[in-house]
């Protein structure tokens, strides 16, 4: 039951979480442009709203847990027009008393820059509960950050912010942006993510294009990643995480996936609302 609990929780994570498997996108674009890593091209706007359905495997069972909703909209933060990014996840009422998730990660930014201002993270899986507020200081370079896990009492923090790095949600809106052809297959970029509080040296591998299938049978032509993983009490040590997102101008992530302990998690593309750009890459019969 433990290992069951975990995967529900993991793939809405898994979902939520995707950005962090495109993070190394802006990490890129610091070497470009005199180390400008804050991009002026979007590939998106506001009104913009994508939604994905959770996954757990186990065997020869696909479970479908859960749905998580992307968006964006015009928003006023301390009195100036900001573009405000929600993502949202959710168990279906029917797996509730199994284990009941309730996700939501909000960040306000600017919306020339995407820089970003404030970050509230909320997570509610089963009996954990946790909150991660941080505050962008963009003059002393550092984030003002908040913190309650398991309901405890909020831990008061500060920590340097370097340059082009993001916290989970500016993130995958930040990277859609970059210019993808610029990367070698199984080149490994190194990234600075902003997790829980402490930001992070990892690395992503671009491994190529490929063809998807989702699991209703549409075909997307689209662009292929793999992070490495940490190892802990859900994965493995190594590149068992994989993300297809669309090879066209709207950069949509189609299918993660990854490999647990026990099964398997995936997040798959279900419908987009409001895109500024169509998603070409889809294939017809």
């Amino acid at each position: 039951m433990k290992y069951f609990e975990n995967a529900f929780a993991l793939s809405h994570r898994l979902l939520l979480s995707f950005l962090f498997l495109l993070v190394f996108f802006c990490r890129g674009a610091a070497f470009q442009a005199e180390g400008q890593c804050y991009a002026n091209r979007k590939v998106f706007a506001p009104g913009e709203e994508v939604t994905y359905h959770a996954y757990y495997n186990w065997g020869f069972i696909w479970i479908n847990a859960g749905i998580v909703t992307f968006g964006v909209e015009k928003d006023i933060w301390e009195g100036k027009p900001t573009w405000h990014m929600k993502a949202y996840g959710s168990t279906y009422k029917a797996y509730d008393l199994l284990f009941k998730v309730r996700d939501s990660f909000e960040v306000w930014v600017d919306p020339h820059s995407l820089q970003p201002l404030e970050f509230h993270r909320k997570t509610n899986e089963g009996s954990y509960k946790a909150h991660f507020h941080y505050l962008f200081d963009q003059d002393e370079r550092v984030v003002r950050a908040s913190i309650s896990k398991r309901e405890r009492p909020y831990r008061d923090t500060t920590f340097t912010w370097p340059e082009c790095s993001y916290d989970l949600l500016s993130m995958v809106y930040q990277a859609r942006n970059i210019d993808f052809s610029k990367y070698e297959i199984n080149e490994k970029i190194p990234i600075k993510l902003i997790v829980d509080g402490e930001v992070y040296d990892l690395y992503i591998r671009y491994r190529g294009k490929e063809v998807i299938k989702d699991r209703s049978g549409r075909k997307f032509r689209c662009l292929k990643f793999s992070p490495l993983l940490v190892e802990g009490t859900i994965f493995e040590e190594g590149e068992d995480m994989t993300v297809w997102v669309t090879d066209d101008d709207s950069r949509i992530p189609i299918i993660v996936e990854a490999k647990i302990l026990v099964g398997s998690v995936k997040a798959v593309f279900v419908e987009a609302k409001g895109l500024k750009h169509p998603m070409s890459a889809e294939i017809g019969d």
